[in-house]
């Protein structure tokens, strides 16, 4: 036969007993899994908005330039580039690692847009056949995509709506666009037509990048039909970027041919730094967030755990006077506290949860883009988070209570038990 968890019992009983409501304790306990409840709340909104801030400002730079480049070594960080060759012996090996999702080849040429009234710098990315336009589709908002393949030059080009804005741009409207080569001394000159207008919201990049055929460029540099830039990998998992750049550097090297030119891969981590330390300034803002709100809500409890105390006295002094050791006592009291913290914690749940899924899918509360790069405020929920929190507070709480349930081994059984 099992024995019956003295301590758990009398808890519960304590917990669901009505006649609390009744008691002094009661408007104490009550703010106390009011704090709880709120805390929590404030922290899973806080971690959701903070995570999803990341996640899709994260997004929209790899979108511009994929999660690794793989680029000449002797190019140096401006947008004009070495070539290297296009048809490598090593993609076919590279292309099924583990962990890469899809390579595509693209060059850069920086120049400059011309209007009657207007000149705008610019960068013009060139992208194949092979290029993935799940970023551009997303954020399309006018025209359509477009179309390029491997044979002929396309004249077609997406730019962004802040330089159409800023230029008086249309599709179907001409860009005139002027890029200087250093084996000429007269700037060329291009007419191309715009296809489409996108908007990422994200303004340093949509200022500067005009996406075209990667052809226009191969013959704006004067390269082969087999030289581009370098190649654009989209990997599974961006916690992953570093290691796989690491494995994409030694295939490389192993499969590389004597003559061929060495490729160095860039992280977009390592190519847009100013970003990327940005965000990772966003972490310790949440930490600070939590461990304060943890603080406040476990000096609530203590409060709650001593009025508690102080009410029972009469019950600490007969069951001292009946042989329960002041440990055993303790537990009644951590696990009536945790009781109390668990209905905080459903209360809180159900509160940021709710919270989270309305804006996620009413988007209610809005961004200025020029500002934050999102147009409404972003929320990624997840389980594993709501689960650390959680047990993270419950856990940081009744630590926090240990100390003060002490306070029972100074309680007299014999005065206990005449305490009104």
């Amino acid at each position: 036969m099992s024995r019956i968890n003295l301590e758990l019992f009398i808890a519960r009983r304590i917990f669901s007993d009505k006649s609390n409501r009744k008691r002094f304790s009661q408007s104490i306990i009550s703010v106390a899994v009011f704090g709880i409840a709120f805390g929590l709340l404030v922290m899973i909104v806080s971690v959701a908005v903070v995570t999803g801030f990341k996640k899709e400002v994260r997004n929209k730079v790899i979108g511009f330039g994929a999660h690794i480049q793989l680029v000449n070594f002797d190019s140096n960080s401006s947008y004009e580039t070495m070539p290297v060759q296009e048809n490598q012996t090593w993609l076919p090996q590279l292309k099924a690692m583990s962990g890469i999702e899809h390579v595509q080849v693209f060059a850069t040429k920086p120049g400059i847009i011309k209007t009657d009234d207007e000149m705008l710098g610019m960068v013009l990315k060139g992208v194949g056949s092979d290029y993935d336009w799940t970023f551009f589709r997303q954020n399309l908002v006018e025209g359509s995509l477009p179309a390029y393949s491997d044979t002929g030059r396309s004249d077609q080009v997406l730019v962004s709506r802040q330089i159409a804005s800023q230029l008086k741009l249309k599709t179907g409207g001409p860009l005139y666009c002027y890029f200087l080569n250093e084996l000429s001394t007269a700037p060329r000159m291009r007419r191309f037509t715009i296809s489409g207008i996108y908007q990422s919201s994200l303004e340093e990049l949509d200022r500067l990048f005009v996406v075209a055929d990667v052809n226009q460029i191969k013959r704006l540099n004067d390269w082969r039909d087999d030289q581009v830039s370098g190649f654009e990998i989209v990997i599974t998992d961006f916690a992953n970027m570093e290691p796989m750049a690491d494995k994409i550097r030694e295939a490389t090297i192993s499969y590389s041919e004597d003559g061929d030119a060495m490729l160095r891969p860039v992280t977009i981590a390592d190519k847009y730094p100013q970003i990327f330390d940005w965000l990772n300034l966003l972490d310790m803002n949440v930490w600070i967030i939590l461990t304060l709100i943890v603080l406040v809500a476990g000096f609530n409890m203590v409060s709650a755990l001593l009025i508690l105390i102080l009410e029972r006295t009469t019950m600490i002094g007969i069951l001292k006077s009946v042989g329960s050791a002041n440990h055993s006592i303790r537990k009644v009291f951590l696990y009536l506290s945790a009781m109390l913290i668990g209905r905080g914690l459903l209360w809180g749940n159900i509160a940021g949860v709710g919270f989270c899924l309305i804006q996620h899918y009413f988007g209610i509360f809005r961004l200025d883009p020029e500002s934050y790069y999102l147009t409404t405020v972003p929320v990624n929920l997840k389980v594993l988070h709501l689960l650390a929190l959680n047990i993270g507070t419950l856990l940081v709480t009744l630590v926090m209570l240990i100390v003060p349930s002490w306070y029972i081994s100074k309680v007299s059984p014999d005065k206990a038990i005449r305490f009104d």
